[in-house]
């Protein structure tokens, strides 16, 4: 069953608007009610010009029809900006938390999917709300109006005409139940072909280097064939049910036209009326037509509706929390374990210590033994499932993220920079960057000498991704990212895996520098060079804690002298055949 979502942004967006929608209501019946003004001008022309040959009443009426005509487009005219500008107050007043859930997706869901699916909706639901659809649904309600006039032009042709409404309102039905499922099973498909774009876009110097382009290639094509097929099955539905309900539309109008004409055969209605009934039936039933020609659309929008529902309500607005005190004391774990979003399995169990201001920890251990899921929870990407991370004993969810970030550097595995200046990406993408402030990250990270040596040194702009720059750059400006505004935290995920040896002396003297002002510096390393400038050491292995204590005692531990296997080099025999190598001796020592 859907969630019932009882606080809607999107619902009380549209809430905002409904002054402008029954503006929309009361200009809808304006226009159907100057629809009537053809239908009573042949009524007028052929029952009372043509008998009595006046050309004065003639080019009276046609003065009056004219004006109605012509304030008529005016009308539709201001309807349609009404409309489409109430679409844009929707998105005005909602994108910001959809971009908002975008963003912070990631963090509570599974990797994987189209992150742009959001998006996508809202722009789906605004293009529906700015074009035809909704007109349709505002005429509806004059259809009994219409067949009521039909009435009193003759029973039979009311008749005619609310069996052609019928008719139309079951093909309406037909529509909505034969494009339903397609159109979210395109949804699906086409989200995935457009993961799977994104995949090849970042990997593309993979794919093209190792041969790999034409299997993805494959495996696209088959995604965006089951995307096109579903879209050309809804396409085909909407197109050929629009279609049948345009031409039964023109046979019930033709109908009408004869029905009229055998009235008047037999007496028992005017000559005008048989012109004036078959225009005022065409136009009963245009917004049933014109319902089916865009339920596509409207079925689209309904669905991305109910998604969009389901990830605001997911993804709530962020509380202002009360401003805390900037932490200058102790970073605490408590008994923390973790589990990635997505998944039930426990990459971090029962994780406790404690540092203070001025300390240093290395986080060491295998592959996969949980260290950089310690932290993304240091830094309060991913929140424990049982325990907590507190900065000076207050938890981190008791901070915004704004306000928190504020506090912690992080420089993730993968530096990953923005589109922008070199001077934006270290300011955190500030809108009026510090100037001292981000000249001083740069000396603190050692990176000043090197930005300077660029085209246009800090206005440098750099690509999506930091595509311009080597590796090795994009991790030292990452680093001066994570120094700006001197963090109390400062987290940083194998820093060194592009860094030489002028970057790594740079790295430590970073880190050396956090630890002298007074902050905490937590480092995930492989590389022993890397922890250099700490003074505690965190083993980590199957997501647990084995050791925690000073570096040098735990490096004593870890580096216990272990004998290496000899294997003798086989010997040659005089044919050239090797020998059987003798069995290697893999008994350590203690």
């Amino acid at each position: 069953m859907r969630p019932v979502h009882r606080n809607s942004d999107l619902k009380n967006a549209l809430l905002r608007c409904r002054r402008a929608f029954f503006g929309v209501a009361v200009m809808s019946g304006v226009v159907n009610v100057l629809y009537l003004t053809g239908s009573f001008f042949m009524l007028e022309v052929y029952d009372r010009v043509i008998p009595a040959r006046s050309i004065p009443t003639l080019i009276g009426l046609g003065a009056l029809a004219l004006a109605l005509f012509l304030f008529q487009g005016v009308i539709e005219v201001i309807r349609a900006r009404v409309l489409a500008r109430i679409g844009c107050s929707l998105d005005e007043a909602v994108s910001h938390r959809v971009f908002d859930a975008v963003v912070r997706y990631p963090l509570k869901s599974p990797a994987g999917g189209d992150g742009l699916l959001p998006l996508r909706d809202l722009d789906q639901i605004r293009g529906f709300l700015s074009g035809l659809g909704p007109t349709a649904f505002f005429d509806l309600p004059w259809l009994p109006i219409y067949l009521a006039i039909c009435f009193l032009f003759h029973p039979l042709i009311g008749l005619a005409a609310l069996a052609g409404a019928v008719i139309l309102a079951l093909l309406t039905l037909l529509t909505d139940r034969l494009t339903r499922r397609p159109q979210r099973e395109a949804t699906r498909h086409g989200a995935r072909r457009n993961e799977i774009s994104d995949a090849g876009r970042h990997n593309a110097e993979v794919l093209h280097a190792m041969g790999m382009q034409q299997n993805l290639a494959r495996i696209w094509t088959a995604e965006s064939r089951s995307y096109l097929d579903r879209q050309r099955r809804v396409a085909d539905i909407a197109g050929s049910l629009g279609t049948v309900s345009k031409v039964f539309r023109m046979i019930l109008q033709s109908g009408v036209l004869a029905l009229g004409a055998y009235l008047v055969i037999q007496g028992q209605a005017t000559g005008g009326i048989i012109i004036a009934s078959s225009i005022l039936v065409s136009r009963a039933l245009a917004p049933a037509e014109i319902a089916i020609a865009h339920w596509k659309g409207f079925v689209a929008a309904q669905q991305g509706w109910g998604r969009l529902n389901d990830i605001l309500d997911r993804f709530g607005p962020e509380t202002d929390a009360l401003e805390l005190p900037a932490p200058s004391v102790s970073l605490t774990v408590e008994q923390a374990s973790l589990v990635p979003p997505g998944t039930q399995r426990v990459v971090v169990s029962d994780m406790s210590f404690g540092l203070k201001a001025g300390q240093g920890v290395g986080i060491i251990g295998p592959s996969a033994s949980g260290k950089s899921t310690l932290a993304r929870a240091l830094v309060g990407v991913w929140t424990p499932v049982r325990g907590s991370v507190r900065l000076d004993s207050a938890t981190l969810d008791q901070w915004s993220a704004a306000s928190l970030g504020r506090h912690i550097g992080y420089l993730p595995q993968e530096a990953e920079l923005f589109a922008g200046t070199i001077a934006s990406n270290i300011a955190r993408l500030a809108p009026s960057p510090d100037a001292e402030a981000v000249i001083a990250a740069a000396r603190n990270a050692d990176v000043h000498d090197l930005i300077l040596r660029m085209p246009e040194g800090y206005e440098t702009l750099i690509g999506p991704g930091g595509a311009s720059l080597s590796a090795g750059q994009r991790q030292r400006i990452g680093l001066a990212r994570a120094l700006y505004g001197n963090p109390f935290l400062v987290v940083l995920d194998e820093p060194n895996a592009n860094l030489d040896e002028p970057g790594e002396l740079a790295l430590t003297r970073a880190m050396l520098g956090v630890r002298q002002r007074g902050g905490i510096v937590v480092v995930v390393a492989h590389r022993p060079s890397a922890l250099a400038a700490v003074d505690l050491l965190l083993v980590m292995e199957e997501g647990r804690a084995r050791a925690f204590g000073p570096k040098d005692e735990i490096m004593k531990q870890i580096m216990r002298p272990t004998a290496v296997p000899s294997v003798r080099a086989p010997k040659r025999t005089v044919t050239g055949q090797a020998e059987p190598a003798p069995k290697a001796n893999l008994k350590a020592r203690a």
